[in-house]
Parts: structure tokens; C-alpha cells; sequence
């Protein structure tokens, strides 16, 4: 029950109004300490059902299931919480869904058929899949059966060879064994937003963070296909050579945009993080890993993720707010993402050599400020996106399964031990 009344055995603090607020608010703050995160509880809201099947709700009050965000999410939300029969549960559905290789970004809420507009979700799918399988056969007292492992194993495989061998929406291997996708202004890559028919970050070509996938993707599959592997080591090879930006010291976020050999896009974006955290496969290392780990936590990292450009940008945008117009061009020009947390915390700690001290570092830095969002704004969830420029007021999805499954994932998987 509530009431506006104190009940005599709680007697307010002594002292001014500040003072009071002061002391309430640390008691409460003790109170929710003792019980622990409210994070694997807040998992507990994306994991529904869809028929026989478990599947990831993408946010709450407006989200479908999307596939993108699937296959990040369930890392945090399923693995990193022990719930490996709905991961399983979810790989084998989604593997239902596959056509041509391409796996869809969105299911409709009813009766109508899935989107297919995504290159990334299969490259997720590959990386999600991995996770599970590992945990699964390590795990005593889960059993999977052989034939789930090998539809999750032939859906990962059917895949790439797709990849490879070119599919739809202009998805192709190129001859340097890069990944080449997109045909006018399509938007397949996570930046996807659209204003009146048109791209607002267009990114067809060969965007980095696919790189990092593909490449991933390549060699996780290489016990089942060592084709594929050794397709992995080739296109990393060039992907070397072709994305460091020599004079601006980071990697370039798109090279031959637009399907045009040599036309690079040097935005400063969060996208090539992924080439150093996030993924199972580190693909750049040493003195350019470290620089461009520097270079976007001194330009994109804020306490309530990361940004999406840098300002200063002519595209930048600081604010998330007006009309669908306004918002939509600024969702990926600045705008704040929780999940990208994630990679880029994963990241910093492996150019640090991951030590235990790095991890203790990269916890009170990064994570500890992003969960005061879920204390203060979230009720206990993490919000889709926030404001680039201080003080970051959360937008969006107020709820957001990637942003809470990517906390959950450095809290209790990268940042562990």
C-alpha cells in the first residue's frame, strides 16, 4: 500500500531537506546493494516465448524480435546467465528462418513475413553460436543433442558459403576476399536508419565492422570447413592493408563506399572497434589496436555508452530530439549507444593484456557509470540510446535487450575474475 503518511516506526532523519534526501538515498542504495544486480533480472523481461520457441524481444514499449539484436543480446542475457536451453532454443528457430543464408533482421508482430534487409545478422548469428556450443560442451549438466549442434553448426556454414559465393542485396566476397554488400543506398549494416526513402548513413561498400565479423565469422567455422578458414586468414591479411588510415591514426569506417574502388570514409565511428573488442577473433593488435581504442574513448565514450560519430563532425548531432526527421538524423551521427559499451570495454582491457587490475579499471570507468543509468532512469533496464552531448539524458527504447545483454556480458563474462 502506499500513503503519503510516515508510519510512526520510520521516523524521518533528522536535518534539512538535503540532508534527509541525503541520508534516504544512501539507505535505499544499501538496501538494493544487498540484493544483488538487478541486471539478470531485468533479462528475464526479453526472453518470451514465439510459439513452441524461446526468442529476444528487441525492446520494450515498441520492439519486435530482430535479428541483429538477437544474436548480440542473447550473449549477456542467455549465456552469460546460465540459460542455455533458451539459447538453444532460439539458435534452432532462427536457423529455420534462413534463405539464401541470409537470416531476417525483423520478425512482424503478426502474420506477415520476415524482413530480410540485414548483412550482419548471419555474421552475429556465427559469433552467438560459437558462445553457445563452447558453454554447452562444457557444461555437465546440459545436454545438447547432436542434431541441434549440427543445425546450428550447417545454418553458421550455409551461411558464409553464401556469403562467399554472393547472395542477395548485393552480399558478395570480393576478389580480396573482403566482404562487399549494399546496392544503391541500402541500409544492411546496424546504422540502418532511413528519412524519406533515403540512407542517412549510407554505408554500402565494405563497412569495417562487417569486416570483423566475416572475417571472425570465417575462422570460427574453420573446423568445419577449412576452405572457409583459410578465406579467414586472406581477407584478414588485407583487411590490414586496406583499412588503417595511416594519417589520421584509426581505421577507415567504410573503403570502397559506394562499390567505388578507392572512395573511404574516414568518420570517426565506433563501428571499428570490433576489430579489437567484442568478437572472438582480435583482428588488429599493437600499436594501432591501442591507438584506436585511445582515440575513441578520448572522442566517443560517454558514462552512458558511445557515441556514433565525433563531434565536430559536419553530420554530428547532440541531441536526440524534435520530429521523426530530426531524430532519425541524428540516431547515428552522434547519438549515444549503451551496447557499443561492450566492444569498446573489451577492447581497453585487451590492449591492456586483459591483467586483473585493467578489468578492475575498466569496471569502475566504464560499466559502473553505465548501470547508474539503469538505477536512475531504467528501473533496473538500460535504455536504447541517449543524448551525444552531456549530460546524456536517455532516448529512445526505454528499455533495450542489447544494452542490458552487453552490461550483463562485461559483468559477468570480459570483466569476470
Amino acid at each position: 500500500m502506499l500513503s503519503t503518511d510516515t508510519p510512526p516506526d520510520a521516523a524521518l532523519p533528522e536535518g534539512d531537506v538535503a540532508r534527509v534526501v541525503g541520508v534516504l538515498r544512501q539507505a535505499e542504495r544499501t538496501r538494493r546493494d544487498a540484493l544483488g544486480s538487478g541486471l539478470p533480472r531485468a533479462a528475464d523481461a526479453y526472453i518470451v516465448r514465439r510459439g513452441l520457441a524461446s526468442t529476444i524481444i528487441a525492446g520494450y514499449p515498441w520492439f519486435t524480435d530482430w535479428g541483429r539484436d538477437t544474436f548480440i543480446a542473447m550473449r549477456g542475457l542467455c549465456l552469460a546467465t546460465g540459460r542455455l536451453e533458451d539459447a538453444r532454443e532460439i539458435l534452432v528457430e532462427w536457423s529455420r528462418a534462413q534463405v539464401d543464408g541470409l537470416l531476417p533482421n525483423r520478425f512482424p508482430d503478426v502474420g506477415e513475413a520476415p524482413e530480410f534487409n540485414s548483412v550482419d545478422a548471419a555474421l552475429w548469428y556465427v559469433q552467438a553460436a560459437h558462445d553457445f556450443l563452447g558453454l554447452a560442451g562444457s557444461d555437465r549438466s546440459f545436454a545438447l543433442a547432436p542434431g541441434d549442434a549440427r543445425i546450428i553448426r550447417r545454418t553458421c556454414v550455409r551461411a558464409l558459403q553464401a556469403y562467399a559465393a554472393g547472395t542477395k542485396l548485393g552480399i558478395r566476397m570480393d576478389a580480396d576476399a573482403l566482404l562487399a554488400c549494399g546496392e544503391g543506398d541500402s541500409s544492411l549494416t546496424w546504422m540502418d536508419a532511413r528519412v524519406d526513402g533515403q540512407a542517412v548513413t549510407p554505408r554500402v561498400g565494405k563497412p569495417v565492422e562487417v569486416q570483423a565479423l566475416w572475417i571472425n565469422a570465417l575462422k570460427l567455422c574453420a573446423g568445419d570447413d577449412p576452405k572457409l578458414g583459410a578465406l579467414g586468414e586472406r581477407a584478414h591479411r588485407v583487411f590490414l592493408e586496406r583499412f588503417w588510415n595511416e594519417s589520421a591514426g584509426y581505421l577507415y569506417d567504410v573503403v570502397d563506399a559506394g562499390h567505388e574502388p578507392g572512395a573511404d570514409d574516414e568518420s570517426l565511428r565506433p563501428n571499428q572497434l570490433l576489430a579489437v573488442g567484442g568478437l572472438t577473433h582480435q583482428l588488429l593488435r599493437g600499436a594501432h589496436a591501442r591507438a584506436v581504442v585511445d582515440r575513441c574513448e578520448r572522442e566517443l565514450v560517454t558514462p552512458a555508452g558511445v557515441r556514433t560519430l565525433a563531434p565536430g563532425a559536419a553530420l554530428y548531432r547532440g541531441q536526440y530530439i524534435g520530429d521523426v526527421h530530426h531524430r532519425d538524423h541524428a540516431y547515428h551521427n552522434g547519438t549515444v549507444w549503451p551496447w557499443l559499451t561492450g566492444p569498446f570495454v573489451e577492447a581497453w582491457v585487451r590492449v591492456r593484456a586483459s591483467t586483473p587490475q585493467a578489468k578492475r579499471d575498466a569496471r569502475r570507468r566504464f560499466l559502473d557509470p553505465l548501470l547508474e543509468t539503469a538505477a536512475t532512469h531504467g528501473l533496473g533496464h538500460i535504455a536504447e540510446i541517449a543524448d551525444a552531448d552531456e549530460p546524456h539524458i536517455p532516448r529512445g527504447c526505454p528499455a533495450q535487450a542489447w544494452s542490458v545483454g552487453e552490461a550483463l556480458r562485461l559483468d559477468r563474462i570480459v570483466l569476470a575474475g
